[in-house]
């Protein structure tokens, strides 16, 4: 993107360059490495089959994982976002939680037969750090894009980032394949994939930080809204008002916790169920991520001409067709078919509920908003897979029903959105914020 002003961009807010944008966008780029490679494609099946080595508890274990993680994240996203709100300081935050993401994601290179342990709290550590900084990322984009076209732009940042997953992971699959020229198995590779995925994941990241302005202004000291905590207690008593906007956050916890189940138990159920090899694996969330990249896009333009609700309504009524899908899928072409379906669906999704949060947020307390949106996701990402890793450990290992019945979130998150009015959750972001809420 070059380096015009934002009125070459109708899009973009007023003093918004659409380099800023591009820079905002190579973060989606940046950190999808980390979920593509590190939770879905590669290392969630090589802790259970490798590092775990096979053992009944080992899904269960990696579930459990990922929901300390997440459950972490939902006492400090929202204690970062106010923080960061009241102290313009979204980008020093970010900068911080990148490092030790990265650092993280190194760290798994280590991780070898059996230690569960070094696993476990490096997976910890790394999600921790992932998730408030795509919290803190998503906080930007009512300060980058005009209400009206925050699905579009929401729409660039997410295919973009599909885009750097795809990248990410196709260096992986390169050193994976040839992991037999250098005397090594396709196993005995992951570690490597650890080590390009951190590196790709801070080499990418930088131009954010180089081109994206923190735009926000410090709370005074002397008002105590610039404490994080008062700032929440605030937040908390005017929730109520916010109608719309917790029935969205209600209907992410559930869409988001089927989501969570498929990011994270894709590549196990590839080859515990559909038998596929490291290799199968990659090529097929490689595939994914390009259906995902243009569910993303499409998406992010249809949100903003047919209304963002009813966008998000549409990908949540295909998640549901998904798991049916997979769930009957004996061969490898049905389940390729349900695959893509799940990119299709998770590139809009995630798209529009960014947009729907960014819709109904002020702009000047979008980080303590998103933080909170962070609540609801992250207790999403502890109820769907841990749910299904208790299913499948119950059961004996029965992937099949445990998927299927990942479905019933999905349900649940249309029953929540029926209560969301668009336009009415708008009107009280301007009502309740005069001076902060531009036009709808």
């Amino acid at each position: 993107m070059s380096a015009a002003p934002s009125e070459g961009h109708p899009a973009l807010n007023p003093g918004v360059r659409r380099r800023e944008v591009f820079g905002w966008a190579m973060y989606d780029f940046a950190n999808s490495g980390y979920t593509t490679v590190v939770l879905t494609a590669v290392f969630n099946a090589y802790f259970v089959s490798v590092v775990a080595k096979n053992e009944e508890w080992a899904t269960f274990a990696w579930t459990v994982a990922l929901g300390i993680s997440y459950a972490i994240v939902m006492g400090l996203g929202p204690l970062v976002g106010a923080w960061a709100d009241a102290h313009a300081a979204k980008k020093k935050a970010l900068a911080v939680s990148t490092l030790i993401c990265v650092g993280g994601t190194f760290a798994l290179a280590f991780a070898g037969p059996g230690m569960v342990a070094w696993a476990v709290v490096f997976i910890i550590v790394s999600n921790v750090a992932y998730a408030l900084g795509e919290n803190l990322t998503a906080a930007f984009l009512p300060e980058l894009a005009r209400p009206e076209s925050l699905g579009k732009v929401s729409g660039w940042g997410w295919s973009w980032g599909y885009v750097g997953g795809l990248i990410a992971l196709a260096l992986c699959l390169a050193w994976v394949l040839t992991a037999g020229s250098r005397g090594s198995t396709a196993s005995e590779a992951v570690s490597g994939t650890m080590i390009i995925t951190a590196v790709v994941f801070g080499l990418a990241a930088l131009p954010t930080f180089l081109l994206l302005k923190e735009r926000a202004v410090p709370t005074p000291p002397a008002n105590v809204e610039s404490h994080a905590m008062a700032r929440l207690l605030h937040t908390a008593r005017e929730a109520a008002q916010y109608r719309d906007l917790l029935w969205l956050f209600a209907c992410g916890t559930c869409y988001q916790a089927g989501v969570a189940t498929v990011i994270t138990l894709a590549a196990i159920y590839a080859e515990q169920v559909m038998g596929f090899k490291t290799q199968d694996t990659i090529m097929l969330i490689l595939v994914v991520n390009v259906t995902a990249a243009i569910g993303a896009f499409a998406f992010g333009y249809a949100q903003d001409r047919i209304g963002k609700v009813m966008a998000l309504r549409i990908t949540i009524v295909g998640w549901v067709l998904m798991t049916i899908v997979a769930y009957a899928s004996t061969t490898t072409a049905l389940f390729w078919v349900a695959a893509n379906l799940a990119g299709l669906c998770m590139g809009s999704s995630q798209s529009a509920g960014r947009a729907l949060v960014a819709y109904f947020s002020p702009k000047e307390r979008a980080a303590e908003f998103f933080g909170l949106w962070g609540v609801a996701t992250r207790l999403a990402s502890i109820l769907g897979p841990v749910t299904y890793g208790a299913v499948s450990w119950a059961t004996g290992g029965n992937h099949r029903l445990a998927m299927l019945l990942t479905g019933v979130f999905f349900i649940a998150a249309l029953g929540c959105l029926a209560f969301v009015n668009e336009r009415r959750g708008r009107e009280r972001v301007a009502m309740l914020n005069p001076a902060a809420a531009a036009p709808i």
